[in-house]
């Protein structure tokens, strides 16, 4: 038995590229029909969607069946651990706010700011919501943003929207601030990869 196992995977193992796309996109549309049309709870949806992506990647796109356990369980165990955890975190401080009655506290606080739900939203969505972006990520932001636009009086949708395009650009920069603020290298520091 060969315990790493070299894989290169085919593009287009269906001969048209346009089927390949097709065959790929489907455990991403059993995801959406499982949760949105059928409306099935999402550990369920995503045990179901688990399994056809794990018959696809080996019967289309031929991946030995081991190497195709064995990243399912890569990818678990990574949305387990740093995912989740912020995310538990994340969630738990939440809750923290709200049962010590600082989450009212809050609420008052951006009421004294302004009325006008706009400014509300911007100041809850954007400003507190990159905030939280830059703390947890990983969906936190959008999560707790949208809890508390509910909390001082949007509907459901408005807050999740507002949320979720107020959360655009933390996102998209967040990558770039990590990337732009590395510590800078000491004077004559090379190493074998940098240009002589």
């Amino acid at each position: 038995m060969v315990l790493l196992e070299v894989f290169r995977p085919d593009t287009n193992p269906l001969g048209q590229q346009w089927l390949s796309a097709l065959v790929a996109f489907i455990p991403v549309l059993a995801m959406l029909v499982t949760l949105g049309a059928l409306r099935w709870k999402a550990h369920w949806a995503g045990v179901f969607s688990w399994a056809v992506a794990l018959v696809i990647a080996v019967v289309a796109f031929k991946m030995p069946f081991l190497m195709a356990l064995s990243t399912s369980a890569e990818g678990f165990l990574y949305g387990l651990f740093p995912i989740v955890w912020i995310l538990i975190a994340a969630i738990w401080m939440y809750q923290l706010t709200v049962v010590s009655g600082r989450f009212d506290d809050l609420r008052k606080t951006f009421f004294l700011i302004s009325d006008d739900p706009r400014v509300l939203g911007i100041l809850i969505a954007f400003c507190f919501g990159g905030l939280l972006e830059a703390l947890a990520g990983f969906g936190a932001p959008v999560a707790i943003a949208a809890a508390m636009l509910i909390g001082i009086g949007f509907g459901k949708l408005r807050a999740a929207i507002t949320a979720l395009v107020a959360n655009t650009v933390p996102v998209a920069f967040g990558a770039v601030g990590l990337r732009c603020c590395k510590p800078p290298r000491p004077r004559g520091w090379t190493s074998r990869w940098s240009p002589r």
